[in-house]
């Protein structure tokens, strides 16, 4: 039975749940390097243990929403970590890449726990702590990121690396009781049949968008491959959408998501996204690049994640900020000045890169607009869809955002896996292809700032709900 907890409680449990979610998907980025030789494959191959959580969590986070819409937000944010703890746990037991493979896939599908807490938090919240509580939840897709690296680098340096796992499902588990103990299930449903069509049809989609997106560079942007993909998901999600229009009860409502509101806000939370991820890619490789480079900086795998640690302690520090911000002057002006932030932030990382210090601070800066931005996009949701389709509004921007940080690392990686230099035995990415991934993270940044700017103002109809 769940205890009538106060708002604190629930606002910590849902965080903390935020958290774990978003760290699977850096769990695995200290081992990367190591993969081919724990796994028994090759570069190509192991590449997939990081692949198929990006794309189990875009293809799983709107579903979830939908599922709790349906269903029971707190039964599906249970199933949810159910199922992170038990690919956890396939991870921790195997050393076979085809099991890693599933047991990541399954730990993607935990994403979907950051909407569906947002929902939570609107249902079960009194007005006055809404704001707030979801600025910080929404924050937690990138701290969970940014505080994960330097911890999974730190146990994988000194232990063995299935201990990452363990340690996984131990996080997951413990999730799931303060659940149980401290979170009421939401009154809020909207009773309908489950679209299984049209949860198909988005699977095979989105998987075959984000494949030649995330793929392409290594398979070759004209191959067979990625083309043929390609076609597929144009066809297949056309396809979709019609199917999504014609039905009475869809799995994503497409008349209440191509309002404006909610069109410009996902298409710049895409941008957010992008800028957001290309920091994640290039910044420990320029941190651990050698120094006789002249720009490298050769620091070691465990001493680039502590230098990025401060901008996931950023981007927590000023969810706050961003919800005071956001009641003050409204969730657009917000979330413009979150990817304003953002941009200064890539722009001070071009010509200021000579130290660690330097690129502490550029890193610093990127997240505080992270922070900001991030904050801000569910309020922007929420105040454009009905009470009864937040988790699935709030999973479909959160799918928005995947679509974002898949697209940066594809164009990210082949920037950089182009622009090289050759020092000794050592290719590595060059100055010049630093600068240029930089300036296109900034570019992206004000891509989200003029699409923000285009969204309308007008007041939330929910009093919970700050202005837009």
């Amino acid at each position: 039975m769940v205890a009538r907890a106060g708002s604190g409680p629930i606002i910590v449990v849902l965080a903390s749940c935020g958290l774990v979610a978003s760290f699977m998907q850096t769990l695995v980025i200290p081992l990367i390097p190591a993969f081919p030789r724990l796994l028994n494959t090759t570069p190509t191959d192991a590449s997939w243990v990081v692949t198929v959580t990006l794309l189990a969590a875009a293809v799983c986070t709107p579903v979830a929403g939908r599922l709790g819409d349906l269903y029971g937000k707190r039964r599906v944010l249970l199933v949810s970590l159910a199922v992170l703890i038990a690919g956890s746990v396939v991870s921790a037991l195997t050393s076979s890449l085809a099991l890693m493979i599933v047991g990541r896939g399954l730990q993607g599908c935990a994403m979907g726990v950051i909407p569906l807490g947002i929902s939570i938090m609107r249902d079960e919240l009194p007005p006055e702590r809404v704001s707030g509580a979801i600025s910080l939840m929404s924050a937690t897709l990138g701290v969970g990121g940014a505080i994960g690296l330097p911890v999974a680098a730190i146990v994988a340096e000194h232990a063995d690396w299935h201990v990452l796992f363990w340690g996984a499902a131990g996080l997951g588990l413990g999730c799931a009781l303060l659940i149980l103990r401290f979170v009421p299930e939401s009154p809020v449903r909207t009773p309908a049949p489950f679209d299984f069509l049209g949860t198909l049809g988005l699977i095979v989609g989105l998987t075959s968008l984000l494949l030649p997106i995330v793929k392409g560079g290594e398979w070759g942007w004209g191959s067979p491959a990625t083309l043929g993909f390609a076609a597929t998901a144009v066809v297949v999600l056309a396809a979709w959408g019609w199917h999504q229009l014609r039905r009475r009860d869809p799995l994503v409502d497409l008349r209440v998501s191509a309002r404006r509101p909610v069109l410009f806000t996902n298409l710049a939370s895409v941008m957010v996204g992008f800028a957001m991820y290309a920091m994640s890619l290039s910044f420990p490789q320029l941190l651990q690049a050698p120094s006789v480079t002249g720009y490298g900086l050769g620091l070691s795998m465990v001493q680039a994640g502590l230098c990025l640690a401060p901008n996931g302690l950023v981007m927590m520090a000023l969810s706050p900020v961003s919800a005071r911000l956001t009641n003050r002057y409204g969730a657009r002006v917000t979330l413009m000045t979150g990817a304003t932030v953002i941009a200064v932030g890539y722009l001070f990382a071009i010509f200021l890169m000579a130290n660690a210090i330097e690129l502490i601070i550029a890193s610093v800066i990127i997240g505080a607009g992270v922070g900001i931005a991030y904050a801000a996009m569910p309020a922007l949701i929420m105040s454009a869809v009905p009470v009864t389709e937040t988790a699935s509004a709030n999973g479909l921007n959160s799918l928005m955002r995947s679509v974002g940080t898949s697209t940066s690392s594809a164009v990210m990686a082949t920037m950089l896996a182009h622009l090289t230099i050759t020092v000794g035995s050592f290719t590595v990415p060059s100055l010049a292809g630093f600068r240029a991934t930089f300036a296109v993270a900034a570019v992206a940044a004000v891509a989200g700032l003029a699409l923000t700017a285009v969204v309308p103002r007008f007041r939330a109809a929910s009093p919970d709900l700050a202005r837009v």
